[in-house]
């Protein structure tokens, strides 16, 4: 079988879990899930091909507590998308920046971080960005994502291009 990861839709096609390829092809031939989008691979077996899965939505609801996403380092930089707010730049060591300085009054929320290039990042200092003389370029704000379990571990994933259309609003403000 295709080791690779399938993006798990609730009935209400609200995605939920990230599952192996095993477990989702389990899923569909006892009938408690379809084949939404495929990957275009195929699994064979002795006698037959099948479509290889890469979104599958469960044919019953499962309701399934809210949590929300935990604050964190590597959070805010998969929230920005390791992209430093400041200068749009990207490197290998971004670091996250307080908006507005713990020392002026900042807390430490997700409307206040973001994550920033260590060269705007000194550039920034202790200031207020009107100090500083440098804008955002997009606004801080607390994600609301479903898969608050696989929140960090989405962004390591290399998406198929098919998950983006059931993704994309769940990873906007």
């Amino acid at each position: 079988m295709v080791n690779g990861r399938v993006l798990v839709l609730n009935a209400d096609y609200q995605p939920i879990n990230v599952c192996a390829m095993p477990r989702a092809v389990c899923l569909i031939f006892v009938g408690k899930a379809q084949i939404l989008e495929t990957s275009g691979r195929i699994l064979r077996s002795i006698s037959r091909e099948y479509p290889s899965p890469s979104v599958i939505r469960l044919q019953k609801y499962i309701r399934k507590p809210y949590t929300s996403v935990k604050l964190s380092r590597k959070s805010i930089l998969t929230r920005d998308n390791y992209t430093c707010q400041y200068c749009s730049g990207q490197e290998k060591h971004m670091t996250v920046d307080h908006v507005r300085p713990r020392h002026k009054g900042g807390k430490t929320i997700w409307e206040n971080l973001v994550c920033s290039c260590r060269s705007c990042n000194s550039k920034k200092g202790g200031r207020t960005l009107k100090a500083s003389n440098m804008k955002l370029k997009r606004q801080p704000f607390k994600p609301h994502f479903v898969l608050p379990n696989h929140y960090n571990q989405l962004a390591n994933y290399n998406f198929d291009n098919e998950w983006y259309k059931y993704l994309e609003h769940y990873m906007k403000n």
